[in-house]
């Protein structure tokens, strides 16, 4: 039996313009809507394949105000059976901050009697980029960590994860309790089915309040780099152009 923990985070849908908020220290997304980051969604849906596989459970937790309720029930309707929520407000919470109030979370929820074998969380924070969360949590809890993790499997007390090195796939072997950042890619998220959100808006949120007092981002400002500027040469007109369209395509090694 493997109990997989999900971390995962409100964000922007950065599908549309990236817009910033009036201080430029966040993403806003009051214009574009809120989601899930890609490699949070296979991460959940890995954690289903564990648990099923396994006879194990999925717990899904964000940090985050009200709101951030839709995101966790989204999680329910696609796989996971409860959700905790970590009331605070996320822009007053650094990368180290986050890691800690998870790490509390998971201390108490084993105290009470339920272990945490796997952790999964998002490679990176989509609407920050920090790259920190998964390793920081790791540290903390003093257990294995693996990073950019595309699968996972769990064969007794042993995870089996795959991810894309620089020179090919890599495959860890690493034993349970572990931690694992997922890169999306390797498998393909569910979506939830009428019966699936029908049981997420009836399950119970649990709810806890961090004990320390959150240190911040140190973050100053962000920016959003210019659109990369767009290039078009005239080859000519008519049928004039016809050699130089012949000479770029061969150019291009389209033909000889």
């Amino acid at each position: 039996m493997t109990n997989v923990l999900v971390c995962i985070k409100r964000v922007p849908d950065s599908s549309e313009a990236v817009t910033l908020t009036p201080d430029g220290r966040a993403v806003d997304g009051r214009y574009s809507g809120y989601t899930m980051s890609p490699h949070e969604e296979c991460a959940i849906e890995i954690a289903a394949s564990v648990a099923g596989a396994t006879g194990g459970t999925v717990t899904v937790l964000t940090l985050g105000t009200d709101e951030a309720e839709e995101q966790l029930r989204y999680a329910l309707s696609v796989g996971a059976k409860d959700a905790i929520l970590i009331e605070g407000d996320p822009d007053d919470f650094g990368p180290r901050d986050v890691a800690d109030a998870i790490a509390e979370a998971i201390r108490t929820r084993e105290a009470d009697g339920t272990p945490v074998d796997l952790v999964l969380v998002g490679n990176d924070a989509a609407d920050t980029g920090d790259f920190q969360v998964g390793i920081r949590l790791a540290h903390l809890l003093g257990r294995p960590v693996c990073a950019g993790i595309k699968q996972v499997e769990v064969d007794g007390d042993v995870a089996v994860m795959t991810g894309d090195g620089p020179e090919g796939t890599e495959v860890y072997e690493v034993a349970l309790p572990a931690v694992a950042t997922i890169l999306e890619g390797g498998v393909e998220p569910r979506y939830p089915s009428i019966t699936g959100r029908m049981k997420a808006r009836k399950a119970p949120v649990a709810r806890v309040t961090p004990s320390g007092s959150p240190r911040g981002t140190g973050r100053v400002v962000l920016t959003v780099p210019a659109p990369p500027p767009s290039e078009v040469t005239v080859l000519g007109t008519g049928a004039a152009a016809a050699p130089a369209v012949v000479a770029m395509l061969k150019e291009l090694g389209v033909t000889r």
